[in-house]
């Protein structure tokens, strides 16, 4: 299987606690100019960035599947930024590799925040993909009400269930996030989120994890130090819309000035004509965040 024409595609099984870890690797036809550890989000999975992989011919990219989700879905608990970052340098370990430019897209922003705190020396350049910095969430909400509030339906979606992967597909065909870019990538990458058996498939990511990671992103103590120690150069893009393809997007036009003062380290680079699904999962938002990538591979240490 390839996912984009210039690369081949395999995947590693990395032993980490509690078990092994999926990681997919796309590798360039020649000697690598770069290597990409990509992170994915709250309920996705490797298969998230091929558009990203096409997007950037002679980079190898190394994707896992974050623990509790994918093919990592069996992965126990506990989880959290902590236990997400360490996987990620085990998932480096087992590729071969030293250092890599860090894409994190969403709550793999968070976990690539914290990844850059607690493994300085594997991470040659850091991005974070409309996602990283600290969300607009009220302080007095519960831990479900947290949930709710930022994802909505991304997490009410965990505890349904499909007959087929068809009528998985057409749930997401409804979804406004995907209604001017649906892709056979798109296709191939919600079809591997499925466990389960017929009439029983369901999302791999059990509530109790996504929960878990929900709360440590937003009120944990490992993203609050790794934020206050942010690597000067760090580079934020953001979406021009939210996870509905509305306005206002996850960090709204309104807020960000006040929010990139408290952090100077960062460059901001927003993105306009996508949404938060989309910045990643189209070629348009894949090509944006490409761009800032080879950017920094310019000045990035040899992987």
């Amino acid at each position: 299987m390839t996912d984009a024409a210039a690369h081949a595609y395999r995947t590693l099984d990395v032993a980490v606690r509690g078990g092994d870890l999926r990681v997919g690797v796309w590798e360039p036809g020649a000697e690598p100019v770069a290597t990409v550890l990509a992170v994915h989000g709250v309920t996705a999975s490797h298969l998230a960035w091929p558009f990203l992989v096409e997007a950037l011919p002679g980079v190898r990219v190394i994707a896992p599947d974050l623990r509790g989700r994918g093919a990592s879905a069996g992965l126990p608990g506990p989880a959290g930024m902590a236990a997400h970052a360490d996987d990620l340098a085990a998932a480096l370990d087992a590729a071969g590799v030293d250092r890599a430019i860090v894409v994190g897209h969403s709550m793999g922003a968070f976990v690539s925040v914290v990844f850059a705190h607690r493994h300085p020396d594997r991470v040659a350049r850091l991005i974070l993909v409309d996602g990283g910095l600290p969300l607009d969430v009220p302080a007095e909400l519960t831990p479900d009400e947290v949930i709710r509030h930022v994802l909505g339906p991304t997490a009410e979606r965990l505890a349904m269930r499909f007959a087929t992967v068809d009528d998985y597909l057409d749930f997401w065909r409804a979804h406004p996030a995907f209604a001017n870019d649906w892709t056979p990538e798109l296709e191939r990458y919600l079809a591997y989120d499925l466990v389960g058996e017929a009439p029983e498939l369901r999302p791999a990511t059990s509530y109790a994890t996504l929960a878990e990671d929900s709360i440590d992103q937003n009120t944990g103590t490992a993203l609050a130090g790794a934020l206050a120690c942010l690597p000067p150069g760090t580079v934020l893009l953001t979406a021009e819309r939210g996870l509905l393809d509305q306005r206002p997007a996850l960090y709204a036009a309104e807020r960000l000035p006040t929010l990139l003062s408290e952090y100077p380290a960062l460059r901001h680079v927003p993105v306009a004509g996508v949404n938060h699904y989309t910045i990643v999962m189209s070629q348009q938002g894949a090509d944006a965040v490409a761009a800032v990538v080879r950017e920094e591979s310019f000045t990035a240490p040899r992987p």
